[in-house]
């Protein structure tokens, strides 16, 4: 593994979905809970199109948190969703061995809450070698202070921060691919939606 900054690709890139569970998303008042489930389902769906491996986990899910957001769990359409009990994913043994069977390098990690099930994750494996990045706007959390705060801290590690769509788009490169059109549907951007209706309605 190399810490080197490389282009993320369909090659390179799994994504990892921590901790989006019903009890902790009615906490989220960093955004709106329906854009931040619109969010992770778009960006789920997206890495589905592209081929991208997606390890999904949940913490105590049994005994405090409950369950994977029920449009999550549609979105990854029957995909295993292991469930821990530590704080930081990166702790359990099972989760890492399932992140290193992918044989990516590159991990677009998105988690809730975002200070804690995303960042440490992403600071743990960056120190194993990985190349981490958090999808921002399909994490949450539970004040706009600890959105700040995290931010800050995943700043001073140099650690990047980036949206669901933005990634997910880079990994695609191109929009001639024959499988464009597909991702553009999974993220449903409201704007994008919007466009291809006008350009539909004036190629009539």
């Amino acid at each position: 593994m190399t810490t080197r900054h490389t282009r993320r690709t369909r090659d390179n890139t799994a994504v990892l979905l921590i901790d989006h569970q019903v009890g902790l998303i009615t906490g989220v008042r960093d955004m709106p809970v329906a854009e931040l489930k619109h969010n992770v389902v778009g960006l789920a769906k997206a890495a589905k199109v592209l081929g991208l491996p997606v390890v999904a986990v949940t913490t105590s899910r049994d005994s405090l948190w409950g369950p994977t957001t029920p449009e999550l769990v549609a979105a990854l359409d029957g995909g295993e969703i292991m469930d821990r009990s530590t704080v930081n994913a990166w702790d359990d043994p099972r989760f890492v061995a399932a992140v290193k069977a992918t044989g990516r390098d590159h991990l677009v990690i998105a988690g809730l809450s975002f200070e804690v099930c995303a960042s440490l994750p992403a600071i743990a494996c960056r120190a194993d070698g990985y190349s981490p990045v958090v999808a921002l706007d399909a994490c949450g959390t539970f004040s706009s202070a600890k959105r700040e705060a995290g931010i800050a801290r995943l700043t001073a590690l140099g650690i990047e921060v980036s949206d669901y769509a933005t990634l997910m788009v880079e990994i695609m490169a191109d929009n001639a691919d024959p499988k464009a059109g597909d991702v553009y549907a999974a993220l449903d951007m409201p704007f994008a939606v919007l466009m291809g209706q006008v350009a539909g309605a004036l190629a009539r």
